[in-house]
Parts: C-alpha cells; structure tokens; sequence
C-alpha cells in the first residue's frame, strides 16, 4: 500500500470555499457508507491534483467525537478529541453544536468545490443530513466582511507543520491535526456605525495598513490582544466571509487547524471569559458564534485504512484501486 501524508491543511490557496457539516441519521447503517466516503476522499485530491493542478483544489474530512465512537475508529483516540464544550463568559457564549463530519472543499474556481459537495452528498445523504452549509470567498486583499485582514498572525514556511499537524507526542496520530470551526454572524450596521479609530481599538490593528498596534496603545480587550494567548502557542486560521444579503446574514466561518486542541481552547477562554475574567474580547460585542465543533482530522493514510473492511481478507485490493470514473454529470467524479 502506498503510504500517504496529511490532508491538505497546510495549504494557504482557496479563494473559493464550500465548508459542509453532516451528521449521521438515527439507527443509520453508516459503517459502508463512511468507508465509501473515505475513499471517495482520496480519490477528490487524486483527481483535483491530476487534472487541476493550478487551482489549489483540495477536500479535506474531520471526524467527530461521537462519530469516531459510532464508527468504532482506532482506539485509543486521539489525546485531544472530545466533544466540545460551550465556554460561558459574563456577556457571551462560545455554542457547543453536533457535527459528526466536516468537509473543507477549497479551490480557485468555484466550480471545483460544487462538484467536490456534489459527490459527497451523493454518497452521505441516504444515512446522514447536511445540517450546515457555508460558502465562502475571497474578499479583496483578505479581509473579513468587518474590512479587516483576517489570519494575519498565521505561521508561515516550516512553522505551518509544526503549528498545524500532530507530532511525536501522539505518535499514533502523527500527522492527522485537531479541527475547530465556529460561524460568526457579525452585525455590520453596529460595527460599521463606529468611527474608524474605534474599529481599530476593537481589533488592535490598523484598518488600512493592517499593522498591530504597540502595546501602549492596543486596548486589553483588543481582539489581537485577547485572541494572541503567546508567541510559542498557535494555529492556522483559514477562515473565509460570507454573506446573503436576503436574510442579512453577514459573517466569518472561523476554521482553526492546530497540533493541539487546548491551544485553540486557551484562545476561546482568552475571549470569552476573558484575562482577566470580565476582559472579553470587544470583537465579540459585533459578533455572535452561532455554532461551535470539534474534529479530528486523519492522515490520508488513516483514511485509506478506514476504508477498507477488517473482516476481508488482507489481500483485498485497497477501495481507492476501485473503479472511479466520471458519471457525466460532475466535474471531478464519483466513486462508483
């Protein structure tokens, strides 16, 4: 067998984003149909690398808590999954919502990520229900729908690895990287009301030139302020605006990838309940979390495992040797 790397979580391309959370039917067979969905996983980059190999194209799957229990996936788990729980500040709540498996469909063209969200539902929707659906985009130099860059702080080159994948101190996991998405509705109508100097204060940067305020200026509950917990303690955020202007929602789909979960934690309680508590972030007074969920997501290695089926014999050829070709319809293909 071929052995594989990580998902495609480093990767800093996609300028258009579909992110999809699914959740497994009650009483569902779900065993066959996740297998599928794995291999059908690896078969989406294979095939995106292959024929688009400039569009930064990519699928990427997380797994949930209670789904790694109901699919019965390797034990011990990974040493920082769990279900999330909600974080109650003085004034606001970091939600705690179901997923059982998130997809991250990225690309440059759009039309990459449907066909990608296409696929997968055809194989998930007889046992699971998609029960969120964002689509995100590029807005101008990488700000967020608040006119604010967004990921400044991101590590770059070879910190990306080390920030974003699991190391040594999992071995069994090594490669695989925690998972945290949150979708923030913002009310732009209050934020945009401020005078410009005091967006600034609320974010501790500069609108247009985009750099950090010092520290004898930043206000302590700044969002850089609270949402920075150290220099040695990071994440990757590939967080991507959306909006719908029918039903006026407007926001940011906050997506962190990090070699530990208490990382992404620390940053959420810095926030929410604040430091010192009461010091929440201002950031948080323009923006609601409307959903919050952990997952873990598997090396492409781990996912070729959980594709195939223990009980057959070893010698049975590996599920993304199967037949896998276009049913016509799809840009990118169905596993068949």
């Amino acid at each position: 067998m071929i052995k594989e790397g990580p998902q495609n979580v480093l990767d800093n391309h996609g300028t258009n984003t579909i992110f999809t959370v699914w959740n497994f039917k009650e009483g569902a067979d779900v065993k066959k149909v996740f297998q599928r969905v794995c291999a059908l996983v690896i078969n989406l980059n294979h095939s995106a690398n292959i024929r688009f190999p400039d569009n930064g194209a990519s699928c990427i799957m997380g797994i949930g808590y209670l789904a790694w229990n109901l699919l019965d996936l390797s034990k011990p788990l990974p040493k920082e999954l769990e279900e999330f729980e909600p974080i109650v500040g003085s004034n606001y709540t970091a939600v705690s919502t179901k997923g059982d498996l998130h997809f991250h469909l990225k690309g440059t063209n759009n039309s990459i990520c449907f066909d990608m969200a296409a696929d997968i539902a055809k194989v998930l929707s007889p046992v699971a229900d998609c029960v969120e659906e964002v689509h995100g985009f590029r807005y101008w130099d990488g700000r967020s729908i608040l006119g604010f860059v967004d990921g400044t702080e991101n590590p770059e080159s070879k910190q990306r690895e080390f920030y974003g994948l699991v190391g040594d101190e999992d071995p069994e996991y090594k490669g695989g990287s925690y998972l945290f998405v949150q979708k923030y509705i913002h009310d732009l109508v209050a934020f945009r009301a401020l005078p410009v100097e005091e967006q600034e204060k609320v974010f501790g940067r500069y609108k247009d030139s985009d750099v950090e305020m010092t520290d004898d200026v930043k206000p302590s509950n700044s969002h850089s302020a609270l949402a920075n917990v150290g220099d040695d303690l990071k994440i990757i955020r590939d967080n991507l605006p959306f909006g719908n202007m029918s039903t006026n929602e407007m926001g940011t789909y906050f997506i962190a990838y990090a070699s530990t979960f208490s990382t992404v934690k620390l940053m959420l309680e810095a926030m929410f309940i604040g430091n010192p508590p009461g010091n929440y972030d201002r950031l948080l007074d323009f923006s609601t979390a409307k959903t919050g969920s952990l997952f873990f997501v598997p090396t492409l290695d781990m996912l070729d495992d959980f594709s195939s089926d223990d009980e057959e014999p070893e010698e049975k050829p590996a599920i993304k040797e199967e037949k896998y070709e276009s049913d016509g319809s799809l840009g990118i293909g169905s596993l068949k």
